[in-house]
């Protein structure tokens, strides 16, 4: 028997032992080869944007223009090419682009409201449950399927995120799966200045100015480059840290974190809508987009009442998120916030909903078990995906 017919009689002897994702006692080569029999489903592609620090919800997705100043905030609500559909001033070419991607605006969690627990949530699924840390959807992914050709299944950009304030599992690891399955990383972990110098190698200075000379552009940049070398699954952290700068963390000048929200406006907004709107024209250009999720959020929202200091602080009962590519429909705003963005009022997401929805466009079945090394069997996610981002 040759060495492709050993390969053959691998992969079917494989996927009618295996069935689903308990790879426990599989080879990489195994693995590769029951991967091989499912390439229907294995070409998808993931980028989630994590906006570590929680965007506020108000003065990104969902403005308030209606609503008393202290609520609404500094920032301008501005029309779309759909009609009726606002976004923040911050985000013009986005609002250029707003039939390129759904919009969710009913996100929740009932978690405690920490950056840590959001961060679980989006990426596992789940909350850490004592010592039981569940494994970053990507790192999932990379034991189902396997590298596609030499590109790592599993990055992260551009490096796991390293200090939000709590000392505990921040969802971005393989956990029980072994560091097998762990992210590639294009940066280390020592603490520093976050002002990385992120290397960007073969792209024309005309995309790079389109992406932006800015972190945000050169991160976004190198999600696609990698995409486009064969990795399946992208987490870009924005910020991987929140001290001493300005991010997402808009608590206001002298709350512990720097930033009011006129920022997102000045600051975080322009480098992200530049950044975001040019990833989504070049997938679209290059023939990607359809098979690649982008799935843009923070792990919470903001506090509907601005506060003392001219920020916003913490607030996991709504927030929104941006989903685009994937086959996904745009042009759509799923679920509503009440007229303060304090609360679902219609179609509720939860988190864990999210976290689904990525996995059924990876072509995994989000009630599929993962076994444990003590053969325990873990449903994948406690949730089904979002019904709306996959009509048709």
């Amino acid at each position: 028997m040759n060495s492709r017919q050993k390969q053959s009689e691998v992969s079917r002897r494989d996927f009618l032992r295996v069935g689903s994702l308990s790879f426990v006692g599989l080879s990489m080569a195994e693995r590769a080869a029951l991967a091989a029999t499912r390439s229907d489903r294995s070409e998808k592609n993931c980028i989630l944007i994590m906006m570590t620090g929680g965007a506020s919800q108000m003065e990104t997705f969902d403005p308030k223009p209606d609503a008393p100043a202290e609520i609404r905030g500094p920032l301008k609500a501005i029309s779309t090419t759909v009609p009726g559909l606002q976004v923040s001033e911050a985000f013009p070419q986005l609002a250029q682009r707003t039939g390129q991607f759904s919009l969710i605006r009913s996100l929740y969690h009932d978690a405690a409201p920490i950056h840590e627990t959001g961060h679980q949530l989006i990426q596992t699924g789940r909350v850490s449950r004592g010592s039981l840390n569940y494994p970053c959807f990507g790192s999932v992914v990379a034991r189902q399927w396997g590298p596609r050709g030499d590109a790592p299944p599993f990055v992260v950009l551009p490096r796991l995120v390293h200090s939000l304030g709590v000392n505990t599992y921040r969802g971005q690891q393989a956990t029980f799966l072994g560091e097998e399955f762990a992210p590639a990383t294009t940066i280390g972990t020592k603490s520093a200045s976050t002002e990385y110098e992120i290397e960007i190698a073969g792209e024309s200075p005309a995309i790079q100015q389109q992406y932006g000379k800015h972190r945000f552009g050169k991160l976004l940049l190198q999600a696609r480059q990698l995409v486009e070398r064969g990795t399946r699954c992208v987490v870009v952290n924005l910020f991987d840290d929140l001290h001493e700068q300005l991010t997402w963390d808009c608590h206001g000048t002298g709350a512990g974190t720097a930033g009011k929200v006129y920022e997102y406006r000045d600051s975080l907004g322009p480098a992200f809508d530049k950044a975001l709107s040019t990833l989504l024209d070049d997938l679209a250009s290059r023939g990607l987009l359809q098979d690649t999720l982008v799935v843009a959020t923070g792990e919470f929202g903001r506090t509907p009442q601005i506060n003392a200091s001219g920020g916003r602080d913490h607030w996991p009962h709504v927030w929104s998120a941006l989903v685009a590519g994937g086959a996904t429909p745009g042009g759509q705003v799923i679920g509503a916030s009440d007229s303060r963005a304090s609360s679902p009022v219609e179609r509720p997401v939860h988190a864990a909903e999210l976290t689904a929805s990525i996995y059924q466009h990876l072509g995994l079945n989000p009630q599929s078990c993962l076994a444990r090394q003590d053969d325990q069997q873990i449903s994948l996610v406690d949730a089904a995906p979002i019904g709306e981002l996959f009509q048709g």
